[in-house]
């Protein structure tokens, strides 16, 4: 159960901010007692750019205007990359990043290097958003959901005897993460139209790994609840162990901004 927080003692607590398209949220979280959270969306209008819509959330939000013990900020993107910790060179960022993934102007390349996970994720912010981020919180981590939900997962799985497939859902996308036996597989995000096209993608990806449907898990998280049960009614045809990720904090937390404080 979360109690109240006390914004007075805001230089103990920390404060995440995840940016996507479909809005704006913020929790602020006491690192010493986990029970003291508070967590807000903040709606956006989609006919204006994300830089825009930024700066109207960053005059207008009066809890992230206090002083942080540490600020994250996590950016909901499907234009990200993974690259071998062991293959990763700081001078090869851009290089690594446009190997992949169509160029585009404006546009500033983040890494986050994901130590439990031993893989690099390599993402981009528009450069406007990024200005108007590092003038107000100049000290600011800059994080992927994928690259929270990677680390977390793995340290979930470590030490598993078996394989396993986390998936976690969002309204117009699934990001999968596959990990063998202390090994990370598969990083991918899937744009997906319907319950059939992501249950397609998934037995796809299963079938692919060569995972097995008898002893292998299949973890699912992410919203919208509807749409996870339609999934989880589908996946539990074809798969034994199915695994719902319940949420361990109130206020429909997403699962990704959970997932960073968890591992912190």
């Amino acid at each position: 159960m979360t109690v109240p927080i006390d914004f007075t003692q805001s230089a103990q607590y920390n404060l995440s901010i995840r940016l996507s398209t479909d809005g704006f949220s913020f929790s602020v979280f006491n690192p010493q007692d986990n029970r003291k959270c508070f967590y807000s969306f903040y709606p956006v209008n989609a006919r204006h750019s994300m830089a825009a819509n930024l700066k109207q959330f960053l005059a207008e939000a009066e809890e992230i205007k206090h002083r942080y013990k540490q600020v994250n900020i996590l950016v909901h993107t499907e234009r990200y990359t993974s690259v071998p910790l062991e293959w990763y060179e700081d001078e090869l960022t851009d290089t690594l990043f446009y190997q992949n993934l169509p160029r585009r102007n404006n546009e500033v390349i983040l890494c986050n290097v994901l130590g439990k996970s031993n893989v690099v994720i390599l993402f981009a912010l528009d450069k406007l958003s990024h200005l108007f981020l590092t003038e107000h919180f100049p000290e600011a981590r800059f994080f992927a959901t994928i690259s929270s939900l990677t680390e977390y997962f793995c340290q979930q799985s470590k030490g598993s005897e078996r394989r396993r497939l986390l998936v976690h859902l969002q309204p117009e996308t699934v990001d999968v993460i596959a990990f063998g036996k202390d090994c990370l597989q598969l990083v991918n995000t899937y744009s997906v139209s319907s319950t059939e096209d992501c249950c397609y993608y998934l037995l796809g990806i299963w079938k692919q790994l060569g995972y097995d449907q008898e002893h292998d898990e299949l973890h699912v998280c992410g919203e919208p609840a509807a749409e996870r049960t339609e999934v989880l009614e589908c996946l539990k045809k074809y798969v034994r162990h199915v695994i719902i990720i319940n949420p361990r904090m109130e206020d429909n937390i997403p699962f990704d901004m959970q997932s960073l404080i968890l591992c912190e």
